[in-house]
């Protein structure tokens, strides 16, 4: 996913199956250790670049900023899980948030 979000536009297909990829995400971020939310994080930065300022990518940033927020606190995980959920929080906030706060 990060390859081919990388390197491609894909809009209008990630619109089809955001509610997909924001619980495989999810499911990531909760469970998956170290290398894994590392990925996860570099893959929703890059998700949210794709998906843009509009509604669909606010709701996605808005589901998963409290794991976002839960990995960057947790003194166990990993220094690059922390460090890659800190970039995709400022990231998806700059791009996403309405709420100025």
């Amino acid at each position: 996913l990060r390859v081919a979000f990388s390197s491609r536009t894909l809009s209008e297909f990630l619109l089809e199956r955001r509610l997909t990829l924001a619980d495989s995400l999810e499911k990531c971020l909760k469970k998956g250790k170290g290398e894994e939310q590392a990925l996860a994080g570099t893959v929703l930065t890059l998700l949210c670049l794709q998906m843009g300022s509009g509604p669909e990518g606010e709701e996605m940033f808005r589901s998963l900023k409290p794991l976002l927020i839960s990995v960057l606190t947790d003194g166990v995980a990993s220094p690059s899980a922390r460090q890659s959920c800190a970039t995709a929080l400022g990231m998806c906030c700059y791009i996403a948030a309405a709420d100025l706060e």
